[in-house]
């Protein structure tokens, strides 16, 4: 009896190593071996769209006597040329400061034997850079905020609010482009087909900006600021590795 009791538990423990071996092939995934030569290209696509928003930088510059005159002086303006900004329809979470500067201002243009430079004061200036999500209204917003006091206005330079269907589009056409590329090498090489080993997005989104610009309004003619926004490209570069096979 007890010989018999014993049998169960040998088949047990000489089933121990079978469910290990099991687990493990589960966990392994198979490769498939790289037989022929692999070709690697790196391939570049892009999208043409229209904006559909614009980024414009502005922001005032005071003077005074005194540092905290030329701040006090700058701060008011910097309200009315927000207030401008906010009455054109832009939101406050789209404006946003993107440089404060306070600087003593000297003359140099009189330093004859040895004297300083003339103290003259301190500038202070404020920058802000506004998102305009209406592309027609940007000439328009570009006027108010130069009407408001701004001293400088730099831009605009045109975005997409949301760039994933373009980025999709162009990943679309570089994989394609990618893969007639290796194809078209495994024929000239006497191969009939190719199987893709890897694949990485290596480069970056590509944005030509316009060179900045000063507004100019002619308020006394009745003129708008003309805003042209042309189109974007929008550009993705892959890295892709084929195998050519018989």
């Amino acid at each position: 009896m007890k010989a018999l009791s014993a049998f169960p538990l040998i088949l047990a423990a000489a089933a121990l190593p079978l469910a290990a071996g099991a687990a493990n092939a589960q966990a392994t995934p198979a490769v498939t071996p790289v037989a022929g030569p692999v070709v690697s290209l790196s391939v570049t696509e892009s999208i043409e769209s229209a904006p559909d928003m614009a980024t414009v930088g502005t922001g005032v510059q005071t003077r005074a006597l005194t540092a905290k005159e030329a701040m006090a002086l700058n701060a008011s303006a910097m309200d009315k040329l927000v207030g401008a900004i906010l009455k054109a329809g832009i939101e406050r979470k789209d404006v946003q400061t993107s440089g404060i500067n306070l600087n003593p201002q000297y003359d140099y243009s009189n330093r004859t034997d040895g004297q300083a430079p003339k103290f003259l004061g301190y500038e202070a200036s404020n920058q802000l850079s506004v998102k305009i999500r209406k592309i027609a209204s940007v000439g328009d917003v570009i006027d108010r905020m130069v009407g408001a006091g701004a001293t400088n206005i730099n831009g605009p330079s045109f975005g997409l609010q949301d760039d994933a269907p373009v980025l999709e589009k162009a990943r679309v056409k570089a994989i394609a482009t990618s893969k007639a590329r290796a194809q078209f090498y495994a024929q000239q090489a006497g191969y009939r087909s190719v199987r893709l080993l890897s694949i990485s997005e290596t480069g970056e989104i590509a944005r030509p900006m316009p060179a900045p610009m000063m507004a100019r309004a002619d308020f006394a003619a009745g003129k708008a600021t003309s805003v042209e926004p042309g189109q974007l490209s929008t550009s993705v570069t892959l890295s892709i590795q084929y195998v050519l096979e018989q």
